[in-house]
C-alpha cells in the first residue's frame, strides 16, 4: 500500500471512528443517558418539576398542601414553595445563603429555613401562596467572624421553640422563634446533619454526620442522654407517625439503621446497595415512609436511584427493589399515592448554548459569542429537579429494578475480575502480577482537552479552544504523539475539592458534595478536601491507606503534603521534605528538581518506592495579576518539568518497570467542544502503546483502577472498581526508547506587566489555594492573555454522550 493511501486509510479510520459519537443525550435506540463517569440514567417519573442549583432538602407542610425546596448550590441559591397536589411551583425566593434546614410551622403560615454561612434562620411568612418578606433569627455574627451554619430545623407544634442543629460549631441551639432570642446552646461532639423530636416533643434526635451516631437530647432537662450507634455519616433521620421507630440514613456505609426508641438499640441494618458489597459509592441520604408506613423509599445518591424496603415488622424487614431516577438524588417524600424525588444534578449533563460560546461558521472560521451567564461555569451548570413517581405495583417495580441495574457500572463481579484482556500488562484481578513495579502519578489542575490537546489532529480536538497548545506543551504534545492519545478521557469530578479526592480515593463523600459548592459560590465554610477535614476523606480512606494495608511502599511528592507537613496520618513519614504543595509563586521547575534529587537518593539505595504521587500544579496559573507569571509562561513551566519528570525517569535503571499517569484532578478552568468535564490524560512507559490513538471511554476511576492492578491493591469504592482499567493503553511487548525532553517554545519568565481590565479583574484573586478564585473570571482573563484584551473566551460545553466503537473482542467480566 503506498504512504499517500496509507495516510488515507488512516485518517478514514479515525474519522469513522469519531463520526459514531453520539452527542450530547439519549443513547440511541434506549430510554438512557449515558453520563460523563460511565453510569446511565432512565428517570421514572409521570411528571417533573424544575428545581434549582442542588437541591438538598424538601419538607411537606403538615396537611401536605405545601412542598418546600432548598437549593443550596454554587451558583444562585433558592427557596421554592410547590403545591404538592397540584404539582405545581408557586414561589422561587432568591436567598443570599441557604443549606439544608427547611421546617413549615404547625398552622403552615411560617417557612424556616437555614441561612447558611449568614449564621441565621431565615423566617418567611406564607400569604396568598406566595412567600412573604424575609426576617432572620440570628445566630451569631457571618462568617468569617463566628462559624456556625445551621442544618437540621424542627419546630414544636405550638410553634414555641425552634431547634437548630449545626455543622460549623457543632451545637444543638434552642430558640424562641416569636422573641427571635437563643435559649440554650447544648455541645455535639461532631458536625450535626438533621434533627427531629419525638411525638410526645421531650427528646430531639440529633444526627451526627462527623460520628457514628444519633445523640438522644432531653428537651426537658436541656442534657445529652444517650448515644446510639449508627453507620458512618449518619444523616437525615425518619419516625414513624407512633415514635417508635426511628430510620437513619448512613452514607458511607450504604446503609440505614433501623432503631427501637424504647430501647434505643438498632434492632436491624439495611443495605441499601445494588450488590452485597462493603465499597462506599451508594451514599444513602433520604428517606421517606408510604402513607400507610409499609413500604421505606431510601435515596441512594451516587446510585441514582431509590432502595425500597417493606418495614411492615421492624426487625424483619424486606427488600423490595429499586426505582431509578435522576443525577444524585438527594431527598425524597411521599403524599398519598406519589413520590417526590430532588435529583441534585438533574437528568443530564449538559450543553450551554447561553454565554460567550463559538459558534462554527466554516471550516476555518469561528464567530464568537459575547454573553456571560453566572450558570455555564460547571459548578453551577447542573441544576436540579423533581422527579414525581407513582408509587409502583409489584410488577411495576420488578421492571423499575431490572432498569437499575442496567443503569449501573458497577457489578460484584467487576471486583474480583475487572475488565480487560488476557497476556496484558494490566493484570484482570488481584494477586495476577504485573511487569510493571514502579507507578508513578503525576497530578495537575484544572485543564481540559481542547485547551490543551485541540490542536492534534488525530483526536476529537476543536483546535479553536486551544490556546496552550504545541508551542506552549511541546512536552505533552510529544507524549500524546510517541506514546498513547486518548481523547475520550473525562474526569470524575467537577472543581479542586472534590477532585484531589476522586483522584486519590475514587469517591467524594456526601459531605465534600454538600459543602464545596457553598465555598465555592463565596459563601463560606471551609475547604476540607484534600485531607483538611476528617469526615470530608472516604470512609476506608485514600490511595496511600490501601498501599498501607497491603505493604505496598509509597511516597507523595506535594500531594495531600507541603514538603514533610502530612495532611493524612499514612503519609507521616511518606512525605518528601522538599516538595512543596499548591503555591503559585514556586515554579514547577523546583517540585521538579525536589522530585528528582529525592528519588536520585532513593535509587542509589535501590529503595524507590512502588507508588509515587508527584504534584505539578502551576497550569492552574495566576490569571493576569500585575507582576505574576502569565498564563502561557506557567503552562510551559508545568510542560517543562512534566518533560524533565518523563526523561530522568526513562534514562534510569527502573524505567523498564515502570509507568506514569499523568491528569489534571479536574476540568473546570476551560472550554471543551464535547464535555466539561472532558480533560488530557498522559499514559508512558515501556509498556505502554507507541505512536497509538486510544478513543475507549475512560475516567479518574478508570486510573485509579489500572494502577490498582499493577500494584495489587482492591478496588477503593463502586466507582473503581466499576470503571474501565486503561488496558487498551498497553501492549505486551515493550519498547525501552527513552523519552527526550522538548526545549519550551515560550519563555517561561514573561510576567504579568499591562494594566486592563483583566490585570485589575485579577487583582483582587485569592491565589493562596486551589479554586479560591472565581473560575469563569480565571478562565475570562486567561483566555483574553493569550487571544488579546478584546477577545471573548468561548464557553465550555457540556454534555451527556455516548462514543459508539467497534466492539473489540474482549474476555467475558
Amino acid at each position: 500500500m503506498s504512504k499517500k493511501l496509507s495516510i488515507t486509510y488512516v485518517l478514514i479510520v479515525c474519522f469513522f471512528q469519531i463520526s459514531l459519537a453520539q452527542l450530547p443525550g439519549k443513547i440511541t435506540g434506549t430510554n438512557q443517558v449515558l453520563l460523563p463517569n460511565g453510569w446511565k440514567l432512565s428517570p421514572a417519573g409521570h411528571a417533573s418539576l424544575p428545581l434549582g442549583d442542588l437541591p438538598l432538602n424538601l419538607q411537606l407542610s403538615s396537611s401536605g398542601k405545601y412542598l418546600a425546596v432548598t437549593n443550596n448550590g454554587q451558583s444562585t441559591q433558592s427557596i421554592q414553595l410547590i403545591d404538592a397536589k397540584a404539582q405545581k411551583i408557586l414561589d422561587t425566593r432568591v436567598i443570599d445563603q441557604s443549606w439544608y434546614g427547611l421546617v413549615f410551622s404547625n398552622d403552615e403560615k411560617t417557612l424556616y429555613a437555614a441561612g447558611g454561612n449568614k449564621n441565621c434562620i431565615v423566617v418567611y411568612p406564607i400569604k396568598n401562596n406566595k412567600l412573604g418578606k424575609a426576617d432572620t433569627i440570628s445566630l451569631g455574627k457571618p462568617w468569617p467572624d463566628e462559624k456556625i451554619c445551621a442544618a437540621g430545623l424542627v419546630i414544636t407544634k405550638d410553634g414555641s421553640k425552634l431547634y437548630a442543629v449545626t455543622k460549623e460549631d457543632n451545637y444543638i441551639y434552642t430558640i424562641d422563634p416569636g422573641k427571635k432570642s437563643i435559649l440554650n446552646k447544648t455541645k455535639l461532639p461532631a458536625e450535626a446533619y438533621d434533627c427531629l423530636l419525638s411525638p410526645d416533643e421531650k427528646t430531639l434526635y440529633v444526627s451526627v454526620w462527623g460520628n457514628q451516631e444519633v445523640i438522644i437530647y432531653n428537651t426537658q432537662t436541656q442534657k445529652i442522654t444517650g448515644h446510639i450507634k449508627t453507620g458512618d455519616h449518619p444523616n437525615e433521620l425518619l419516625l414513624s407517625k407512633n415514635g417508635k421507630i426511628l430510620f437513619v440514613a448512613n452514607a458511607n456505609d450504604n446503609s440505614v439503621s433501623v432503631v427501637n426508641t424504647s430501647t434505643d438499640a438498632v434492632i436491624e441494618t439495611f443495605s441499601t446497595a445494588l450488590y452485597p458489597t462493603t465499597l462506599t459509592g451508594s451514599t444513602t441520604n433520604g428517606l421517606a415512609l408510604s402513607p400507610d408506613e409499609k413500604m421505606l423509599y431510601i435515596a441512594n445518591a451516587d446510585n441514582n436511584c431509590l432502595a425500597v424496603f417493606n418495614v411492615t415488622k421492624p426487625g424483619s424487614s424486606q427488600s423490595m427493589g429499586f426505582i431509578p431516577v435522576g443525577w444524585y438524588p438527594t431527598n425524597v417524600k411521599t403524599l398519598g399515592n406519589q413520590i417526590f424525588v430532588s435529583n441534585g444534578k438533574g437528568f443530564t449533563s449538559m450543553a450551554n448554548p447561553r454565554g460567550p460560546q463559538p459558534l462554527r461558521k466554516s471550516d476555518d472560521g469561528y464567530q464568537t459569542g459575547s454573553t456571560n451567564k453566572r450558570d455555564q461555569y460547571i459548578a453551577g451548570l447542573f441544576k436540579g429537579t423533581m422527579s414525581i413517581i407513582d408509587a409502583p405495583s409489584g410488577d411495576e417495580l420488578k421492571a423499575y429494578t431490572k432498569q437499575v441495574y442496567a443503569n449501573a457500572l458497577f457489578t460484584n463481579d467487576k471486583v474480583n475480575l475487572a475488565q480487560g484482556l488476557e497476556g496484558n500488562p494490566i493484570p484482570r484481578k488481584l494477586g495476577d502480577k504485573s511487569p510493571i513495579k514502579h507507578v508513578f502519578y503525576i497530578i495537575k489542575e484544572n485543564r481540559t482537552y481542547d485547551q490543551v490537546l485541540g490542536d492534534v489532529k488525530q483526536g476529537m480536538g476543536d483546535s479553536a479552544l486551544c490556546i496552550f497548545g504545541r508551542k506552549v506543551t511541546p512536552n505533552q504534545h510529544a507524549l500524546v504523539n510517541e506514546f498513547v492519545l486518548a481523547d475520550n478521557f473525562y474526569v470524575d469530578a467537577e472543581v479542586s475539592a472534590d477532585g484531589h479526592n476522586w483522584s486519590m480515593g475514587a469517591y467524594a463523600t456526601d459531605f465534600l458534595e454538600k459543602t464545596w459548592p457553598t465555598s465555592y459560590g463565596k459563601r463560606g465554610g471551609a475547604y476540607g478536601a484534600e485531607g483538611a477535614m476528617h469526615i470530608a476523606n472516604p470512609r476506608d480512606g485514600f490511595i496511600w491507606d490501601f498501599c498501607q494495608r497491603a505493604g505496598v511502599t509509597y511516597r507523595t511528592y506535594g500531594e495531600f503534603a507541603d514538603h514533610d507537613r502530612a495532611r493524612l496520618k499514612s503519609l507521616k513519614g511518606h512525605a518528601c521534605p522538599h516538595s512543596p504543595t499548591f503555591n503559585l509563586d514556586i515554579t514547577d521547575q523546583v517540585r521538579y528538581n525536589a522530585w528528582a534529587h529525592d528519588f536520585d537518593s532513593l535509587l542509589s539505595i535501590n529503595q524507590v518506592p512502588q507508588f509515587n504521587t508527584v504534584r505539578i500544579c502551576n497550569d492552574h496559573t495566576s490569571g493576569q495579576k500585575k507582576g505574576k507569571i502569565s498564563p502561557i509562561s506557567a503552562v510551559a513551566d508545568n510542560d517543562l518539568a512534566v518533560g524533565k519528570f518523563v526523561e530522568h525517569l526513562s534514562h534510569s535503571p527502573i524505567w523498564k518497570e515502570s509507568v506514569v499517569f499523568i491528569l489534571e484532578d479536574d476540568a473546570q478552568n476551560g472550554p471543551d467542544h464535547i464535555d466539561a468535564h472532558r480533560s488530557p490524560v498522559y499514559v508512558v512507559g515501556p509498556y505502554v502503546k507507541r505512536n497509538a490513538v486510544v478513543h475507549s471511554m475512560y475516567s479518574t476511576s478508570g486510573v485509579l483502577r489500572t494502577m490498582e492492578l499493577i500494584l495489587g491493591l482492591p478496588p477503593m469504592s463502586q466507582y473503581d472498581a466499576a470503571a474501565m482499567p486503561l488496558y487498551d493503553c498497553f501492549t505486551n511487548k515493550p519498547d525501552f526508547t527513552p523519552f527526550t525532553l522538548k526545549a519550551p517554545g515560550v519563555s517561561l519568565n514573561i510576567r504579568n506587566m499591562a494594566v486592563n481590565k483583566s490585570s485589575k479583574r485579577s487583582e483582587a484573586f485569592d491565589l493562596a489555594d486551589e479554586d479560591e478564585v472565581p473560575d469563569l473570571d480565571l478562565n475570562q482573563v486567561v483566555w483574553k492573555s493569550v487571544k488579546g484584551e478584546d477577545s471573548e473566551m468561548p464557553a465550555p460545553k457540556r454534555s451527556a454522550f455516548v462514543i459508539l466503537e467497534k466492539k473489540k473482542k474482549h474476555d467475558s467480566d
